[in-house]
């Protein structure tokens, strides 16, 4: 059984809804993990209205740090940390941020929180970080393997950032074009599962 991890609860409960396929796909990764581990979910679907605040509040952190920059820099250095809302893969129900946990729901050490800010000193947000403690590379090397497994890929400047279906994952799949794209809302178009 999947867990669900409130840190990040929008007042809907959108956060905890995922596109079926992702859902399954977390479901299946959960039986590949060590028998004392879980997956913890701790956002999936984020509604389009969220998504804009976050991207807006970034900007405007980026503006008062850098007010020389140029309207254009702010929203792409933004968008470094955060997607812009029309192209973001939790809008499209098609993404999670996820980490492990022991069977009694204490999260294992994974090098940073989950939503770090990928761009500080260290970089050890980065997936594939040297500058992280041998147990949390070891304990990445778990969720990673799991998840990988099952198809879901993972954006390499979050550890905790997998997805299926959405444009990333299909650049690095080298699918088409993306299966998911802006979602309709928490129904997700009719095809939607709780992540737990």
């Amino acid at each position: 059984m999947l867990r669900i991890d409130p840190r990040l609860a929008d007042p809907a409960g959108a956060f905890a809804h995922l596109r079926s396929s992702v859902a399954g796909r977390l479901v299946a990764a959960q039986t590949l993990l060590p028998r004392e581990l879980r997956l913890l979910v701790v956002e999936g679907y984020r509604p389009p209205a969220l998504q804009e605040q976050y991207f807006s509040e970034s900007v405007e952190e980026l503006r008062v740090l850098h007010p020389d920059w140029s309207a254009v820099r702010l929203r792409r250095e933004a968008g470094r940390y955060i997607s812009p809302p029309e192209v973001a893969p939790h809008v499209a129900g098609a993404a999670v941020d996820v980490t492990l946990c022991t069977d009694t729901g204490t999260e294992l050490m994974m090098g940073t929180e989950v939503n770090a800010t990928p761009t500080g000193p260290d970089g050890a947000c980065y997936t594939a970080s040297p500058d992280i403690s041998r147990e949390a590379m070891g304990n990445r090397h778990i969720l990673i393997t799991a998840l990988t497994a099952v198809g879901l890929v993972n954006y390499p400047t979050e550890w905790w950032h997998w997805s299926y279906g959405d444009r990333y994952w299909a650049f690095i799949a080298g699918a088409p074009h993306a299966i998911y794209g802006l979602s309709g809302g928490p129904s997700l178009n009719g095809e939607s599962a709780p992540a737990g």
